[in-house]
């Protein structure tokens, strides 16, 4: 088909009949959007974003099919060629990374679709680049409760998010880790894709968000990737079907793009860690880069670093995790991140205090400390709750300018499973301000729930892990 011969209004035409795109339509289209040249009500018709009939997903006797929408005249569904092809133009539009040749076998990333306390990225990164591998982490912001990583690492003074080509191979080279922005010359489609769903309310469109995150981790040149998809109350999916499905997507469309890719279905009903918000959350990384992390968040960080090791062909995933330990307990982990904070643009004297715990993050000005209302075994700790009394002290964004109070936070003092007494501090509020609306008050006082006998029976969670996902 020649290019000058494709028209924006047949596209959406063709797409609106449930006619399959031919490649060179699917680059037009994106091209045309990069450019400006497609009009607001175009991108709104053209299922870009409204659940765009890239496709659906069905489950048939041999597992999960992905498959493109009927064709029209026929009952007969097509195997899935759109959203793969979408993907991988969307991808090769704007810039790819591009890494040294030696590195190829070396490049590893990680994604997770988001919780409460999720710090997992912040200590994952290091501990593989102490183990030898090459992390080059696109990461993003956060918007209503939860918190974004590149605002976590922004409550460290001077860490710069937004690297040069040149800077993100710096950080490869001497730190083998970087965690940076979006630049405006990778993957410039997604973003206005995004715009599109957000106002749309397409956002949990399956297909969209598998082009949106694959999309980048392609233009990234991995060699292999794991996905942390969380379920529960506190994440984008509320049960365990609708995840696998989500992580059965995102598989198979990353393996399309050449990228080995693994996906750990994880519990997301209670906050990861001991602390959530910016400046908390990361002292608690520095403490788990120095040995002494809370058991949930190390587990975390061990399976997705021994499936990423086992995916390069390093080790198998036992050892993997064995490795990934010891990083956390020799140092090890600890001098990548330490190099990394310098090669972003931290001063080296407080990149040293802060990693040697001589160095404390700014803190709220005001504390209140959160009672028990019994005695008894604390059975939950709601992290939906949690998430959204920071997200609306300030640790998170309701729009997307709204500025980030990095000191805010909640700072737990038991976990699911230990014993508490009436009256006893479960859990300490930052907040900036000298008095906190009742309502968000009386949202955390019930976030607890705490059985009212000693023996309540109750067996704590082990481990997050529901699922993997391969």
């Amino acid at each position: 088909m020649e290019r000058q011969s494709i028209r924006i209004p047949d596209v959406i035409q063709k797409k609106r009949d449930k006619y399959e795109l031919e490649p060179e339509e699917i680059k037009f289209f994106i091209d045309e959007m990069v450019k400006g040249r497609i009009e607001p009500v175009q991108l709104g018709k053209s299922g870009v974003s409204r659940k765009l009939r890239i496709y659906h997903l069905k489950s048939d006797v041999n597992g999960l099919v992905l498959q493109w929408n009927v064709t029209k005249g026929t009952d007969r569904p097509h195997r899935l060629h759109d959203p793969f092809r979408f993907i991988l133009l969307l991808s090769r539009v704007g810039e790819t990374l591009s890494w040294p040749e030696e590195w190829k076998t070396m490049l590893v990333d990680k994604h997770s679709t988001g919780g409460v306390g999720d710090k997992v990225s912040l200590v994952l990164a290091p501990a593989l680049a102490a183990c030898g591998l090459k992390v080059p982490m696109v990461s993003g912001r956060g918007l209503s409760f939860t918190g974004g990583t590149l605002d976590k690492l922004e409550a460290i003074p001077g860490f710069n998010v937004s690297l040069t080509n040149e800077q993100m191979r710096e950080c490869l080279k001497h730190a083998g880790c970087f965690i940076a922005g979006q630049t405006e010359s990778l993957v410039p489609a997604d973003r206005i894709m995004y715009a599109a769903r957000d106002v749309t309310a397409t956002v949990d469109n399956i297909s969209l968000a598998t082009a949106s995150i694959i999309s980048k981790k392609a233009a990234e040149n991995i060699s292999a990737l794991v996905l942390d998809v969380k379920v529960g109350r506190a994440a984008f999916f509320k049960n365990l079907n609708d995840a696998r499905l989500v992580a059965k997507s995102l598989v198979e469309a990353a393996r399309d793009q050449g990228i080995n890719t693994t996906a750990v279905l994880t519990t997301m009903d209670v906050p990861i860690g001991m602390a959530i918000g910016n400046s908390l959350e990361m002292m608690e990384v520095i403490e788990t880069l120095r040995g002494k992390g809370p058991a949930d968040l190390v587990e975390l960080v061990k399976i997705q670093g021994g499936l990423l090791l086992n995916s390069v062909g390093r080790t198998d995933v036992s050892k993997g995790q064995q490795l990934i330990e010891e990083t956390l307990h020799n140092g090890a982990a600890l001098a990548c991140f330490e190099k990394m904070l310098v090669h972003q643009n931290v001063d080296v004297r407080l990149a040293a205090d802060l990693c040697s715990g001589g160095y404390q993050l700014t803190r709220a000005k005001y504390v209140t400390a959160i009672l028990s209302p019994l005695s008894g075994r604390v059975l939950d700790i709601d992290a939906l709750a949690c998430g959204s009394v920071c997200g609306a002290l300030g640790a998170a964004r309701a729009r997307a300018s709204d500025e980030i109070l990095s000191a805010v936070g909640i700072e737990l003092l038991v976990t699911v499973g230990q014993s508490i007494t009436q009256g006893q501090p479960w859990a300490n509020l930052h907040h900036e301000e000298q008095s906190v609306a009742s309502d968000l008050l009386v949202k955390l006082q019930n976030a607890v729930v705490v059985g009212n006998a000693p023996h309540a029976t109750f067996d704590a969670p082990t481990t997050r892990i529901l699922e993997i996902v391969q």
